[in-house]
């Protein structure tokens, strides 16, 4: 059932227009507005616990505190990774994709781009692709420059 609700929650045909700079950025509503949050808030209130009842079972609350702390890396590491495999799979795609649509000068020329910047030329269109992975390496384009340089957007509406 939740693997539904995932998948309905991020598709175009629920988007109430095309995908373009403004309104590219995703939020994953059971991490950022459930988990993250409940993490942050159970690490706050196992501090207020600490210090309001400092001399008493000490060292409970201590563990507890602990324990709260390693649920905000735990929840940070999960994060972290699965957004790094992301990055991985959309260099590999971009990549083939550089392969199909570009000169093989072009595709030597791409070997200097950052993974921001392959992340960021991953919105470009096709026909856009070429002129503007050339201004990404010549002008040491930011991710941010590139997808404001982006006329004709492709959608990724499956990144989280």
């Amino acid at each position: 059932m939740m693997a539904s609700f995932s998948y309905s929650f991020f598709t175009e045909a629920q988007m109430s227009e095309p995908q373009n700079y403004r309104n590219h950025s995703r939020f994953e509503p059971r991490f950022h507005f459930f988990v993250a949050p409940i993490s942050l808030i159970n690490l706050v209130v196992t501090i207020v616990v600490l210090v309001r009842h400092w001399p008493e079972h000490l060292l409970l609350h201590f563990w507890l505190v602990i324990l709260a702390l390693a649920l905000v890396l735990l929840v940070t590491i999960a994060r972290t990774y699965s957004l790094r495999v992301q990055d991985r799979l959309i260099r590999l795609e971009e990549q083939l994709r550089y392969a199909r649509l570009l000169t093989p000068e072009q595709v030597a020329a791409a070997q200097a781009l950052t993974i921001q910047q392959i992340i960021g030329l991953r919105f470009a269109s096709d026909a856009e692709l070429p002129s503007l992975l050339q201004r990404a390496v010549a002008e040491n384009l930011s991710q941010k420059a590139i997808k404001q340089a982006i006329t004709t957007w492709r959608p990724d509406i499956y990144r989280v």
